[in-house]
């Protein structure tokens, strides 16, 4: 089954160029030009990833992640933005990547299969802050720049296997 990505962009051509490469890799998609809209488009049981621009207008990207993450709290989230200190943020927040525009196109598709494949197990240890390593190239790099920084939010999940 194709798996569907919402895409949430207030540049008509950004949604539009994502889209396209998104489309043609074999992914549904579905758009939004802003927070309101993409929390009118969110379908919890129907979204398998959100790519969510913070810059947006009416209601903004962390506001948006909010707003979808109380639904759906374990979503894979990729975190677009062109500005350079948001990467504390989506790293306290347990986003699953974050990158800086412009987008690679191979590179995006890469990290969407990644976080696509990343198991729920998995996906909440890196909510908890077990676990950051599903970061884009360029994410990766303030990441070692920022080594010994790691998410204030911490928690404790039993597991029958310890893989941290």
């Amino acid at each position: 089954m194709k798996k569907t990505v919402l895409v949430v962009d207030d540049d008509a051509s950004v949604r539009k160029s994502l889209s396209k490469v998104l489309r043609d890799a074999g992914y549904d998609v579905v758009l939004a030009k802003d927070g309101r809209e993409a929390v009118e488009r969110f379908n919890p049981h129907q979204t398998d990833l959100l790519l969510l621009d913070i810059g947006l207008p009416i209601k903004n990207g962390w506001e948006t992640f909010e707003r979808i993450t109380r639904e759906d709290p374990v979503l894979p989230i990729i975190v677009i933005t062109g500005h350079t200190e948001q990467y504390d943020m989506a790293v306290a927040s347990g986003v699953g990547a974050l990158m800086e525009k412009p987008l690679d196109a191979p590179e995006l598709l890469e990290t969407v299969e990644d976080l696509l494949a990343e198991t729920k197990e998995a996906r909440l240890r890196r909510l908890c802050g077990h676990r950051q390593d599903v970061l884009s190239s360029s994410a990766r790099f303030l990441q070692e720049l920022r080594e010994h920084s790691s998410s204030p939010y911490r928690c404790t999940l039993s597991s029958s296997t310890d893989d941290s």
